[in-house]
Formats: C-alpha cells, structure tokens, sequence
C-alpha cells in the first residue's frame, strides 16, 4: 500500500443511486427490481455489488435475493465517487491560515464534510477549494488535493497539496509517521494517567458499517496509536491533547472508546449520553446544556506540523479551539470548581 489515502468511511461510501419503490410495488428481488431503475446495469454487476455490501435498503445492506416492497429505499453505494458529482467548484468561504504556491493550510469548521459523498455532493471543502484555486492534483482514490482528512464534525487543521509533487512529498510524510498532529479532545470520566499511549489495530465493525472499531490481537485492520496527555481534569470529564502517531478513520475517537473514555458528544460511538456522574436532575440538565452548546464530538484538530515539501522548512501551524468546545470546556471548569467531588 502506497503512503495515499486508504480506508474508506461512511462519509466515503458515494451513494451513486438511490430509488424509492413505489406504493404500488409487488415484492421484487432488489437485484431485479436494480436492473429496471438502472440503465446500463448488468445482473452480473448487480450481483457483484450486492456480494460486496453495496446494496442497502432502508439503511441496512441487504442480499441480492432481498425482497422489495413498497415504500423501500433502495440504495447502491461504491467506496467511489460518482465522478460527474465528484468536481464541483463552489463559492464557499474558507478560512485558510497559510497559503503559496504548492500548498494551503485551512481550518475547517466542524460540519463541513471534507469531500464529496455519501449524500454530500455539495458544501464540502473540496468544492469550495476547487472553486479557490481551480485546479487541485488528485491522489490516488480520486480526491483532489487531499493529503489526510479530518471528519465532517471534527474541527481544524488540514494540508492541501496543489501540486503532485507536493501532494507525494506530503502524502509521504504522513506513511512515515513523520507529520505532527495534536487534537484536543474532551473524554468522559477521569483518565487516570497523566499521559500514555493507546495502541490497537482500527478496522470497520463488521455489525456497524458506519462505526470502526479496536482488533487489539492485531489480526484485522490497520496499525494505529494515539499518545495522550492529560490537560486538565474536570471531574466526570478530562480535557486531553492527543497526538496522532497514525491517521485511521475515527481513531481518536475509537481509541478514547476502547481505553473506556469515550469523546463528549461523539453520538456515532455512544457519548451522546451521561456517561459518568451523579444520577441528580440537575446533573442531567447540566449536561444536556452542555450537549446544546456543543452539539457534535469534543475535538479539535489544533496543530498540524510538516515540511515544506520545496524549502525543506519545517512548518507548524496552531489554532484556536472553536466557541462551542471552548464554551462546552468554559462550563465543565465551572461545574468542577463548584461541585465538591
């Protein structure tokens, strides 16, 4: 494997169609009722993707032998894009920290999906930097400029390459494990180490397409460590810095899971709820209000290092941590010095 991006995740499986069968509809095979919607489509493609977990109806994959009934959505989703929908430059602002002739540095908002997808064609940071600097290099799986990602709820830091040769150099850096990245996260209870390092191969979970998961055996997946270090101690919840070693999909967010320290607010894997803490009304109001002002996972891609890919410079770059963490953070510090734990 090339040092390009690799795994896919659901903000990368493309939905490239989608049908609604109609009220009128008789129970159908899925791969029978496919070849009616789709033009062009052979059985044995059909097949092919229902065999590979392409096909998904109401959601869920199905089998080719799947019956469908009326009202069903019928889905078809590749781990690529579409590419008609794929490059469509859009005038989005960005709020981009560093820029030259090879590369740009940008901070992204959390929300915004890095690039076209899985019902994300549009309003994603490849559209809006297509429209910024026309004419981007793609990598290996089609996506322009990208070098690393962070996800659509993640805010921060992110290199864009604008040429190939940078794109490779940069694309480099990270296989090598030579980039910096720190992230601050805020986790629920108290992580009892001032610092250590979370190891544990990261694969999709078999029984949840959308989530990943740790194979501590090593026997699937992809190598990824994550150190920590805590930063403050906020009673039923830690605000840590965590340094990537590798860059797998959701791996702060897995890793934090697997050592029992779950990012606030990370909904996909479970931290949407009080998961430390009093059983008091009161506690729960505190914390849904927490959840109100800060309505997506606790992180934030602070710090992105790397070498200039022509100077031969070393860069680093820093951000702020955005108002929703940084009130979300503000009204734990005032829960714990007032709370007597």
């Amino acid at each position: 494997m090339g040092p390009h991006l690799q795994e896919p995740n659901e903000e990368e499986l493309y939905e490239h169609h989608k049908f609604v069968a109609s009220k009128g509809q008789e129970p159908l095979r899925v791969d029978k009722f496919l070849m009616n919607f789709i033009e062009n489509a052979t059985r044995n493609k059909i097949q092919k993707a229902a065999k590979d977990g392409h096909i998904w109806v109401n959601d869920k994959i199905v089998k080719q032998n799947y019956k469908v009934k009326a009202g069903d959505e019928v889905k078809v989703l590749f781990e690529h894009p579409p590419h008609e929908l794929l490059l469509t430059p859009e005038d989005i602002p960005l709020d981009i920290v560093y820029e030259d002739d090879v590369l740009l540095v940008v901070n992204k908002p959390a929300g915004m999906v890095v690039h076209p997808g899985h019902g994300n064609y549009s309003g994603t940071l490849i559209n809006a930097l297509l429209f910024h600097t026309k004419d981007l290099p793609t990598n290996d799986n089609e996506r322009p400029g990208l070098v690393h990602r962070i996800d659509k709820d993640t805010s921060g830091l992110l290199v864009v390459a604008k040429t190939e040769a940078a794109m490779t150099h940069l694309a480099k850096q990270f296989f090598d494990k030579t980039s910096e990245r720190e992230y601050i996260a805020l986790v629920w209870g108290n992580v009892e180490d001032d610092e250590g390092t979370v190891e544990g191969n990261i694969a999709r979970n078999p029984k949840n397409r959308l989530q990943m998961q740790v194979f501590p055996l090593g026997d699937e997946g992809k190598e990824a460590v994550t150190h920590y270090k805590v930063l403050e101690r906020l009673g039923y919840v830690t605000l840590l810095s965590c340094k990537l070693e590798t860059g797998r999909t959701h791996q702060i967010r897995v890793h934090m899971k697997y050592i029992g320290h779950t990012l606030f607010n990370d909904e996909r894997y479970g931290g949407d709820k009080v998961l430390k803490g009093t059983t008091f009304t009161k506690y729960k109001q505190f914390v849904d209000n927490a959840f109100k002002i800060l309505p997506r996972q606790a992180l934030h891609a602070k710090t992105l290092g790397f070498v200039h890919p022509v100077t031969g410079k070393h860069m680093r770059f820093d951000s702020e941590i955005p108002e929703d963490m940084a009130n979300c953070i503000a009204k734990w510090q005032d829960y714990s010095k007032h709370s007597k734990q």
